[in-house]
């Protein structure tokens, strides 16, 4: 348990001294925009490059990377249909069903990885399936989805192809899987500027929160409410019940509950943020799953650790 309020602590302080910064005003009107795109254009695809290239593949395939995935996906699906449903439009659906399923892997993940599951890399299958394939297809999705610059269905197509975080995945898989040794000059900036990406991510969420309405009172009400209820309650109740279908062991078990029991990713807000769509939404939903995660993985470590 002291590693759960030990992961929160870390995150907490970085987006309360966000919090001070706008309401303080000390780096201009502009500073929530300018962090958030410096994130999602330069310092992620630098962290994803370095992320990948150093990540072993063969460690992906297991029961955890299986139940997580499938867990992740349920939770896309549940949303997607409320969304259709309720007529929430395709790039607000996209942002609800990224904070159902998308979960703090990185910067609350591996602390907790490391202090409630004892290992590090318990998180790693996760975070590349987010890497690998939510990701990118949610940009993919958000790409077509949200009018931008082009104005040709052919350049809406191509789109994707020129987004940053997909070129810093898809060049960090290629130098993993072909066991490419990048030489040092190259790799240590890269690995600075991504080191740039969590705490610019969580200064711009800080900042947001200035000024901003109770979360899960406003007009994203419901699918803020149907995001965090999803991302809390039904993703790690999923991977319970397929993890004992396939018979995994306690600690297993355990590991994979806990880790579809963490809050939604502060990256979806970069994301909503860069592409103008359901920024409530997702400002909303990370601050009420990172709060109301804190009481279900104590419950979960209590049962199940």
């Amino acid at each position: 348990m002291t590693g759960v309020l030990a992961g929160f602590l870390v995150i907490g302080v970085v987006i309360g001294v966000g919090y001070l910064v706008g309401r303080r005003g000390v780096l201009g009107p502009h500073a929530q925009e300018v962090l958030s795109r410096a994130s999602f254009l330069v310092a992620t695809p630098a962290l994803l490059f370095t992320t990948l290239a150093g990540a072993e593949l063969g460690d992906v395939f297991s029961p955890v990377l299986l139940v997580t995935s499938v867990s992740a996906l349920a939770a896309i699906a549940v949303f997607a249909v409320v969304g259709a449903v309720c007529g929430w439009g395709l790039g607000r659906t996209t942002i609800g069903a990224l904070s159902a399923s998308m979960v703090n892997s990185a910067n609350l993940g591996i602390p907790i990885a490391i202090y409630v599951l004892g290992d590090a890399t318990a998180v790693a299958p996760l975070l590349l399936f987010q890497l690998v394939v939510l990701v990118p297809a949610s940009l993919v999705v958000l790409d077509l989805a949200v009018p931008g610059s082009g104005t040709t269905l052919r350049e809406r197509l191509l789109a994707p192809v020129k987004n940053p975080v997909l070129i810093g995945s898809a060049l960090g898989l290629l130098v993993s899987a072909f066991d490419v040794r990048v030489p040092g000059f190259l790799l240590d900036p890269i690995g600075l500027l991504g080191g740039l990406a969590v705490p610019a991510v969580l200064l711009a969420y800080g900042i947001s929160l200035h000024g901003s309405p109770v979360p899960g009172r406003g007009a994203e009400r419901a699918p803020v409410l149907t995001a965090v209820g999803v991302k809390l309650v039904g993703m790690p109740l999923v991977a319970w019940l397929l993890g004992l279908a396939l018979g995994l062991g306690p600690q297993t078990l355990f590991v994979v509950v806990v880790l579809c029991a963490l809050p939604a990713a502060q990256n979806i807000f970069t994301y909503a943020v860069t592409y103008r769509t359901a920024v409530d939404l997702a400002r909303e939903s990370i601050t009420l799953s990172t709060v109301g995660s804190i009481p279900v993985l104590l419950v979960v470590s209590a049962l199940l650790g």
